[in-house]
């Protein structure tokens, strides 16, 4: 028997087992009665963290930006020329991977033979193998991923965003770097950032379906060898970001029918506390939900005027080091779109919000939270997200029925202020 830990939410009627391997690596155990199982392996480790250093090093090292993105390509590819999505196909899993600015995850889904792909997961996620030939054919192939990226107008609205918003915050990075930059990466690199990075110490299992906490443990036995106690290190280089905006438009031309806008909205009030952080999340999503819902008079005063299309999304990113709020859809005109929104802004913050408004969004807010409970690819990739935040996922219902009126007013007066405001446009390239 190992020894584990229950946390449960009886309300919910949800429950998870973790316990900490004997190789120092942190298991999550979400049972689910459902015909999909889910399972993710995942490093704290993202595109931010290109300057680090053990807390036995000297000197901090620098490497290329898009290495953790290269990383996660090189993974797949095994010793002898086998590639781990054709170990995959044998199982019938589905399996992906993806790098954010903080993490980096190797993931799958399947119907069955469920623990014969954890096992396919967990080792060649722990066996790197890299050459200074296989480096410089992946340079190729993921340079054209980035030619592309370059042509893809919601990437480039979003990179025109984030670099509107901040000077010197690593946000600014992008996950895949640029030609240049990984023009730079070697196998050595390679190796020296998963040695950094990769360490089971700085890494979690989440596992979500028809699944067993003790066999799960039989698994990470067979795979697992024990890793070396080790503290990293990470300099981030934004303790003196501004409040204020970097610059107040980003601009650029792509082959798109109509342009596109994202405005957004700077908030460098980020608390050290975990739950806090979390419950600022959801008040800022019921906040959106007021504001800018299809039911809001922004959304229809815009639509009735086709200054917008029907798909104006919003939405709030916070985590330890960046927070900004996000509204984007399609306008023939994005300065008419900017300009009611920051007249409609000072019209709510003056006037008040509608307290029959928020507790209608709350309810919204609350409910996306519950159903989220019925899918073991949302219950596992959100468990990731917020461990690796520090927060549980099993504590959002009671955090969102916490959230008061005066809380999401404050949000909105502290947050939305105009130097905090930005714009990011791709026009049509005949325009």
């Amino acid at each position: 028997m190992i020894d584990f830990t229950v946390k449960e939410n009886k309300m919910l009627g949800e429950k998870y087992y973790t316990f900490k391997h004997k190789t120092g690596l942190d298991v999550y155990v979400f049972p689910k009665k459902m015909t999909t199982s889910y399972a993710i392996f995942a490093t704290r480790y993202g595109a931010v963290d290109n300057k680090f250093k053990l807390s036995d090093d000297k000197d901090f090292t620098c490497v290329p930006d898009g290495i953790a993105h290269f990383l996660e390509h090189k993974m797949f590819e095994c010793e002898g020329g086998v590639d781990a999505f054709e170990l995959y196909a044998k199982t019938g899993a589905n399996a992906n991977a993806y790098t954010s600015n903080a993490m980096t995850a190797y993931l799958f889904s399947c119907t069955e033979k469920f623990y014969e792909s954890l096992e396919i997961l967990l080792d060649f996620v722990t066996h790197p193998y890299f050459t200074e030939e296989t480096v410089r054919k992946e340079q190729g192939i993921i340079g054209q991923e980035i030619r592309m990226y370059d042509d893809h107008p919601g990437a480039r609205l979003e990179k025109g965003l984030l670099n509107a918003l901040y000077k010197k915050n690593k946000m600014r990075i992008d996950v895949a770097g640029t030609v240049e930059s990984i023009a730079e990466i070697t196998a050595d690199v390679l190796y020296k950032c998963y040695n950094t990075f990769y360490n089971l110490n700085n890494m979690v299992l989440v596992v979500c379906g028809d699944v067993d906490v003790e066999k799960t443990n039989e698994i990470c036995d067979k795979v697992l060898k024990v890793a070396p106690k080790q503290t990293v290190i990470r300099d981030y280089e934004d303790d003196d970001e501004p409040t204020e905006v970097y610059k107040k438009r980003s601009e650029c031309k792509l082959h798109v029918s109509k342009p596109m806008f994202a405005i957004g909205v700077k908030d460098m009030d980020i608390s050290p506390d975990a739950n806090e952080r979390m419950k600022k999340a959801y008040g800022a999503e019921i906040l959106n939900e007021m504001l800018f819902s299809q039911s809001s008079e922004f959304y229809n005063t815009l639509y009735e005027k086709n200054l917008i299309s029907p798909d104006l999304s919003s939405g709030y990113e916070h985590v330890k080091h960046c927070s900004f709020n996000v509204i984007s859809s399609e306008s023939d005109d994005p300065e008419a779109v900017y300009d009611y929104f920051v007249k409609y802004i000072e019209k709510a913050k003056k006037e008040g919000l509608d307290k029959e408004t928020f507790e209608l969004s709350k309810r919204t807010v609350y409910a996306s939270n519950i159903k989220s409970f019925d899918s073991t690819e949302e219950i596992a990739n959100n468990m990731v997200y917020n461990l690796f935040d520090g927060a549980d996922i099993l504590d959002a219902p009671d955090v969102i029925d916490s959230i008061t009126f005066e809380y999401v007013e404050k949000i909105l007066n502290d947050m939305y202020k105009e130097e905090r405001y930005a714009m990011s446009v791709v026009d049509p390239i005949d325009k």
